[in-house]
């Protein structure tokens, strides 16, 4: 048959004809062992442990970017018909956008220490089934894909924005589809006005016309709220944390105390030295199955945290986003301390994690309205948007449920007399 359709919960029918040259180009992409390999990895990590629907994988939201990937460039089209030249180019790296995240997504980069975007240039360079077809399309296409999703370049920067910028069609995909996945209210987007709003400046760079401004800072609004609600959610930051404990521990232990097969070997303790097939190799099955076998098997320094995953008995985290830097170091500290009396392992049961986020960056493929006479910085014409450039920071104290009530017992000893100001402060201990 001619037509493949994939039945998405967001988009509806996605569907892809063989005998339109670039669809029939994602359709051979779709069809390649690298990308059938995010089917076996989870869009977001393991915030399953705090939203249970969150199982959907990299492999269906990477159909749902092509998908709005399409919409955008038909419209675009329309303004400008020279870009239809550039549809494979699009295609493709919206498609393959996310063809490097190893195991876990995101939660696994601080795990691994690694960096998709990288993974993904190098993947589309040197495995065959991804550069041959490519390359096959258009010579050179293989090269233009890998620099586009590596360091978000292209000679059509409308092209480069689409993929890569404050944006584009990847970040419209997964705050709704996390958003919906999550049971979360904050991701409903008007996509189809933010995709008519979309236009192009007089240098050929993507822009926004002023009828699409609500709808944009709505949709910049919904990206904020989503980091606070879900992304940088507390249970989020303890199980990442655990993740990253677990592996720095095997890594520290070594093979000769630690249980891993060839390829898990190879990402712990050679990963400088890991090819495209050790790469590909390691998935969330994979790294599963691992965790479990280091709860029943490894060193108990090894065995705790990988039990506290698996059999969800995460440690707890209190936020210290107002307190200082001493203040913090000082609650750590304590906190460590009550888990030493508690009988249990300070260094392994607690720790400071800190994070910074921004609602938009206006440096960062920052957004321009441009009416057709008019060209400004979407900042300047939208106070919202202006504050939402703000950083904002977060702190969690991570402790054990064991010491809760004495740390909370201490922490309102600190709290200073009604109306004069904060110190520690009373922390939130969910």
């Amino acid at each position: 048959m001619s037509l493949r359709t994939y039945h998405d919960p967001l988009h509806g029918a996605i569907r892809l004809d063989h005998n339109d040259p670039a669809e029939a180009l994602v359709i051979d992409l779709i069809d390649t062992a690298p990308f059938q390999r995010l089917r076996r990895i989870r869009q977001l990590g393991t915030a399953y442990l705090t939203f249970q629907g969150a199982e959907s994988s990299r492999f269906t939201h990477s159909l749902g970017v092509l998908h709005i990937a399409r919409l955008a460039l038909d419209h675009l089209v329309r303004l400008a018909p020279e870009l239809a030249t550039q549809r494979s180019a699009l295609y493709a790296a919206a498609l393959l956008h996310d063809i490097g995240h190893g195991p876990f997504s995101h939660s696994g980069e601080e795990m691994f220490g690694l960096r998709h975007e990288s993974w993904s240039g190098r993947l589309i360079r040197e495995h065959p089934q991804l550069r041959d077809r490519l390359e096959a399309e258009r010579p050179g296409l293989a090269g233009e894909v890998a620099d586009l999703l590596e360091h978000g370049r292209h000679p059509c920067r409308a092209i480069a924005a689409l993929v890569s910028s404050q944006l584009d069609c990847d970040r419209l995909d997964y705050l709704l589809r996390d958003s919906h996945s999550t049971g979360t209210s904050y991701g409903q987007l008007d996509l189809e006005r933010i995709l008519a709003s979309l236009t192009l400046a007089p240098d050929g760079q993507l822009a926004v016309h002023p009828k699409g401004l609500m709808a944009v800072e709505h949709y910049l609004v919904v990206r904020h709220l989503m980091y606070r609600s879900v992304y940088n959610h507390r249970l989020n930051v303890v199980s990442t944390w655990l993740l990253c404990r677990a592996v720095a521990v095997a890594r520290r232990l070594g093979p000769d105390h630690v249980p891993a097969d060839g390829p898990m070997a190879r990402w712990l303790w050679q990963q400088g030295d890991l090819d495209i097939d050790g790469y590909l190799a390691n998935d969330d099955i994979r790294s599963g199955y691992h965790l479990l076998r280091w709860r029943e098997e490894g060193p108990p320094e090894l065995a705790d945290p990988c039990g506290r995953l698996m059999d969800r008995r995460l440690l707890r985290a209190a936020d210290v986003s107002t307190c200082s830097s001493g203040e913090r170091l000082e609650l750590l500290a304590r906190a460590r301390s009550l888990a030493a009396r508690a009988g249990l392992d300070p260094e392994g049961t607690c720790a400071l994690q800190q994070r910074s986020s921004r609602g938009y960056h206006s440096y960062k493929g920052g957004l321009r309205l441009w009416d057709g006479q008019d060209l400004r910085a979407l900042e300047q014409r939208s106070p919202l948007v202006e504050t939402l450039a703000r950083s904002q920071q977060s702190a969690w104290l991570i402790h054990p449920r064991e010491v809760s009530e004495p740390l909370e017992r201490e922490l309102r000893q600190r709290e200073p007399p009604s109306g004069q100001g904060s110190g520690a402060g009373p922390l939130s201990l969910p």
